[in-house]
């Protein structure tokens, strides 16, 4: 390893406004009111739900659970169904939803409104995308190629996506789908942050000797990152933590680059990144 391992970090790596947000107004509530619950984790990173744990901001995974405090909705978007029964109840309902996630609910209404076949490209069973296509019926959801290749022709659909999906993913299954589909609407739903965020790896990836993705194995948006990285830089890593760091990556390495998912916390990724400047300390000794 040399002296000084140069550590290149992107520009825009880790909370996106829509997290930032949700986060604030989590805070926010609960300075006022003493307390507030989240109905499922914030957002997906453990880091994030303990520390904000500590400020009375609790996670239940229950309407049933919620006493005497609003009830925050995550920034991932959450099912008619729940709203309404929130309302029954008279509980007070924080909104945290991001603007962009909201966003993709009406494009999809207004696709339905079109009478068209909906199509959803995005993760089975993330909580975005649950969300979404519970905003219509019948939406399908689409997560690779191969299952875009099992879709039967149409003649008139709509498309969007996962606000996290990788782009090529979305790119290649719009492909196969338009050779199906004599009428196809697609809406890009892919959130402009993540589009920046995988186009600053792109340019990270290729100039780095090692790449480093700091975020949760629980993270959609993090783990397409990593996948944008392993495309172009097959010496990509992506870790939780410090301690995750393995210092045989390291061996004959000049530069690492760092990035990290939406829901990366800053103070996490500048641990990782002074510990990546300190190696060369640690490795003299």
């Amino acid at each position: 390893m040399p002296d000084m391992l140069k550590v290149r970090v992107a520009r825009d790596a880790g909370f996106c406004f829509g997290v930032r947000d949700a986060i604030e107004k989590a805070r926010e509530t609960a300075g006022i009111h003493g307390k507030v619950y989240m109905l499922g984790d914030i957002v997906h990173n453990e880091r994030v739900v303990a520390k904000l744990e500590q400020e009375n901001i609790e996670v239940v995974e229950s309407l049933d659970d919620v006493k005497d405090a609003p009830i925050l909705f995550r920034a991932h978007g959450t099912i008619p169904e729940v709203w309404e029964a929130a309302s029954a109840r008279g509980l007070e309902v924080i909104d945290a939803t991001c603007p962009l996630v909201h966003e993709i609910h009406t494009e999809i209404k207004k696709l339905h409104a079109e009478e068209r076949k909906l199509f959803i490209i995005g993760d089975h069973g993330h909580d975005e995308v649950v969300a979404i296509q519970a905003q219509v019926p019948d939406a399908v959801v689409i997560a690779s190629v191969k299952e875009a290749q099992a879709i039967p022709r149409f003649k008139k659909a709509g498309i969007v996506s996962q606000s996290t999906q990788m782009i090529e993913n979305v790119q290649e299954i719009i492909g196969i789908l338009s050779m199906k589909i004599f009428d196809l609407r697609f809406i890009n739903t892919v959130c402009f942050p993540t589009r920046r965020n995988q186009g600053q790896i792109k340019e990270l990836a290729p100039i780095s000797d090692v790449m480093i993705i700091v975020g949760s194995f629980t993270s959609a948006n993090t783990k397409r990152l990593l996948e944008v990285s392993l495309s172009m830089n097959p010496n990509s890593y992506m870790v939780e933590q410090v301690e995750d760091i393995d210092m045989s990556w390291f061996d004959a390495v000049n530069s690492v680059g760092v990035s990290a998912g939406a829901s990366s916390p800053d103070d996490l990724i500048k641990e990782v990144v002074e510990h990546l400047k300190n190696l060369h300390v640690q490795a003299r000794v």
